[in-house]
């Protein structure tokens, strides 16, 4: 049997969500936290598809297979009865920076209908610290008054902080980075190259990423920079601009070889301890500022001066 969405490591998050389904006394929205790529949208997903009655063995309950009519209907986008709501293509093709309170009244409504199929309506929201702050009001009204028979998921990044009003409303599941073992797995399950586990972490969805080509010439470009500093050639420099502007896998890569040099830098040098604290902010500050991955590389290399000057 071929599972559909296979998962590895959140065996107990899993049991804690089915020993409440089967409690008859299930929370009707939950909060599935945990750093990215470690496969909480996932879960939110196997959750989803169990309720509206896909199965997998007895002992594996949320492990359906690929040919469940149910499952099919869910990966084809096509069933009635879920609503999954993430950051859209915005009109220059580029991911939007935040999911549009649109978006959240489209799931609202969404709990307004009967389920087709005479069961659950599902809603997922991934992420919702990729809400604005009108998304995540208007979602509030589905939180404080649910529909019977209806169930949010929502997953958390914990990459900024959501409304505590959110929060207090929510049964919250934590899920923490994977074994190595686990990680290899699901690395495995996803065709990975066999260099995705040295640079996962424990986290599966950040080794698919860094190890896409753009990813790794974007790595290769930072080690060469590192190597040239603190004078490299206008070459060397303008390589790695390029390399580091090539979408965002390659921008992240990027930005984490260029922070392991400078917080190593920043044990023993005041200068490269300032430089550290702007890149660990730049993520967040691209995003509110809307920064192109030009600007984020020049500001990168910036900061990699910044350190390296004596």
């Amino acid at each position: 049997m071929t599972v559909a969405l296979p998962l590895f490591g959140h065996e107990a998050a899993e049991a804690s969500f089915l020993s409440a389904y089967r409690s008859g006394r299930l929370h009707h929205a939950w909060l599935i936290e945990g750093p990215s790529g470690i496969g909480k949208a996932r879960l939110a997903e196997r959750i989803g598809a169990y309720l509206l009655g896909a199965r997998g063995t007895a002992s594996a309950p949320f492990d359906a297979p690929a040919d469940d009519s149910v499952m099919r209907a869910i990966l084809a986008g096509s069933h009635p009865d879920i609503s999954v709501q993430r950051r859209e293509l915005n009109d220059k093709g580029k991911l939007a920076q935040d999911i549009t309170v649109d978006q959240i009244r489209q799931m609202t409504h969404h709990f307004e209908m009967k389920p087709a199929m005479g069961g659950w309506r599902v809603g997922i929201v991934d992420a919702i610290d990729e809400a604005n702050r009108n998304s995540a009001n208007a979602l509030l009204k589905t939180l404080e008054e649910p529909p019977p028979q209806s169930i949010l998921l929502l997953v958390n990044h914990r990459s900024k902080p959501i409304l505590p009003t959110i929060r207090s409303r929510c049964r919250i599941l934590q899920l923490s980075i994977l074994s190595e073992e686990n990680c290899a797995r699901a690395l495995e399950a996803a065709g990975a190259p066999p260099v995705a586990s040295s640079l996962a972490r424990g986290r599966p969805g950040l080794g698919l990423r860094l190890s896409s080509t753009a990813a790794m010439n974007a790595a290769s470009a930072a080690r060469a920079l590192i190597k040239a500093m603190p004078k490299p050639s206008d070459k060397v420099v303008a390589a790695a601009l390029s390399a580091a502007s090539d979408g965002p896998e390659a921008e992240l890569a990027f930005r984490d070889e260029v922070l392991e040099w400078v917080a190593q830098r920043a044990e023993h040098e005041p200068r490269a301890a300032k430089a550290w604290l702007g890149l660990a902010r730049l993520s967040g500050d691209a995003e509110t500022l809307n920064m192109d991955a030009a600007q984020v590389a020049s500001k990168i290399i910036a900061a990699m001066h910044e350190a390296a000057a004596k």
